[in-house]
This record gives C-alpha cells, structure tokens and sequence, in this order.
C-alpha cells in the first residue's frame, strides 16, 4: 500500500471492503439479455394470448366467449414461455457476471455471492410457488402483477449485499406490479416494461458506470 497518496490507499481499503460484503460483480450486459429475452417472451405470449382469446374475455380468469383454445393449453403455453425467458436470463447472468469477476478479481460464488442469493431466493421462490396456484386457481391475469411485485421485493432485499442501483430497479419493478393491479388489462404490457425495457435501461446504465472503461484496449 503506497502511504504517500492517502487517496489511493482509502480507495484501495474501500474497494477490499465491498468485496468481503457485497458482490459487486453483476454485469449489466446481462440485465441486457435479460430485457430482449423478456421483450420476445412478452411479444409471443401476446401472440398466443390474441390468437387464444377473444377480444370479450375477462383478464383475470381469461374466460370468454368464442375463445379458440382451451385454457389449460393457453397456460401451459404461456408457463413453457416464462420459462424459456428464465432460462436465458439465468445463461445470460451467469455468462456475463463470470467473465465480469474475472476482471474484478471477485470469485463467482463467494460468500458475499451467496448472501445475495439467498436474499433473492426466498420471495422469488415464494413467488413462483404463488403464481403457479394462480394459474391452478384459474387467476391468470394477477401473474404478471405478481411476478413484479415478488421479483422486485427480491431485488430490494438483496440491494444491500450488491450494487445499491440494484435497489431502485426493484423499487421501479415493484411499482409497476402494484399499478398493474389496477389495469389487468395491461398487466402484459406492464410485465414487459418491468422485465424487458427496465433490465434494458438498468443494464446499459451499469455498464456505461461500471464495465465501459474495462472494456477499453
């Protein structure tokens, strides 16, 4: 440690601090994929739903008359399409924060990694397990809804063990939720908003603060 610059050596102390108590690691190419993967997801199920539905059902237990597919089958297709968008937000992740902490020296699965997780684990868990008894109950139109409020309760929980701008993207995704309560009817829209441009918007922003430097030859 150079003691004749106090600056550097407070920087380089502060710096040591963080990576003990917070994975700071998250890469925003990954929020990212995670957007455009929402987007298409979004875009096809909203395809499903029109082609599915008439223009009468009702957008909380999507029932109506003339509908040209059972709704079973409309909720399966629409389960398969959540899951696909998870699938390639968690490789997106997982691809891009890997080769982040090489660069920052951080280890994937640290301590501080694991806090993070489990912080994020418990209401998204709870909130999967929660959306598919919607689903069995026949209230399809509250997952979207729900879906935000639960992941942004994740992301406020595990804001203070990473990034604090982690906080205010689950500020903004449960705000959402809660006003799509009030509007079934865009409760889609409002899923792709969250999910898809707010992870866009969140992850072109980490990047340029965080990751553009880094890149730079």
């Amino acid at each position: 440690m150079n003691s004749k610059n106090p600056s550097q050596d407070l920087a380089h102390i502060r710096g040591l601090m963080d990576r003990s108590t917070r994975f700071i690691s998250l890469s925003g190419l990954s929020g990212v994929v995670a957007g455009i993967a929402a987007l298409g997801g979004g875009a096809l199920a909203r395809f499903h739903i029109n082609e599915a539905l008439s223009p009468e059902a009702d957008p909380l237990t999507y029932d109506g008359p003339g509908s040209a597919m059972p709704l079973d089958d409309l909720r399966s297709i629409l389960i398969m399409d959540a899951m696909l968008v998870l699938v390639i937000a968690l490789v997106g992740a997982f691809w891009f924060t890997s080769r982040r902490s090489r660069r920052t020296g951080q280890h994937l699965w640290d301590a501080s990694a694991q806090r993070l997780m489990i912080q994020m684990l418990v209401p998204l868990g709870a909130g999967g397990l929660f959306c598919l008894a919607l689903f069995h109950y026949g209230l399809p139109g509250l997952v979207a809804p729900a879906t935000l409020i639960f992941y942004g309760l994740a992301l406020f929980n595990a804001g203070k063990f990473t990034l604090d701008e982690v906080r205010w993207l689950g500020l903004c995704e449960l705000a959402l939720g809660l006003v799509s309560l009030l509007w079934l009817e865009a409760g889609l829209l409002f899923w792709a908003i969250g999910f898809g441009v707010m992870h866009i918007l969140y992850g072109g922003v980490m990047y340029i603060r965080y990751e553009r430097d880094n890149h730079r030859p």
